[in-house]
């Protein structure tokens, strides 16, 4: 076994010699500038991501698989400030739900049940999110609690 230190500045050389012996074997096209359509693309796939409950994370260039369907879609990063947008969105599916059992809508109820299912997991994340997020005060210790010590003064004695 050995031992070997590594320096940033060495670490830093290495990674970008790593980098340059990659791209030497990449196709050059692949480095060159983006046209302003392509750009325009790259930018507005982001654009196009942002949903009333928050971002889709799908990966730039690729469809939505799930047609849409954001509320059931594992991707779908809910903003917490829409919370209360998400809980009215899982009342009413609840409400819609009750609707499709009293009309024998049967199939209908099976399919918003899944979305029912998938709200009430996204207002769990949130839930579970929030917890995660508290906060702890420690206090700020005044400096004779850090100092932990008195200072005396010794005075001369006359005689």
């Amino acid at each position: 076994m050995g031992y070997k230190a590594a320096y940033p500045q060495e670490a830093i050389n290495g990674h970008r010699a790593f980098l340059a012996r990659r791209r030497e074997l990449r196709p050059a096209g692949e480095y060159r500038t983006p046209t302003d359509d392509e750009w325009e693309e790259f930018l507005g796939h982001f654009q196009r991501r942002k949903l009333s409950l928050g971002d889709c994370g799908r990966a730039y260039g690729t469809a939505c698989i799930h047609e849409h369907s954001c509320l059931r879609c594992p991707l779908l990063r809910v903003d917490p400030a829409q919370r209360p947008r998400l809980v009215g969105i899982r009342d009413n599916l609840i409400a819609r739900i009750e609707e499709a059992q009293r009309e024998g809508w049967i199939g209908e109820a099976d399919g918003l049940q899944v979305s029912l299912a998938a709200a009430t997991h996204k207002l769990a994340q949130l839930d579970d999110l929030a917890a995660r997020r508290t906060t702890t005060h420690l206090g700020m210790p005044s400096f004779p609690e850090v100092a932990g010590r008195t200072v005396s003064t010794l005075t001369a004695d006359p005689s």
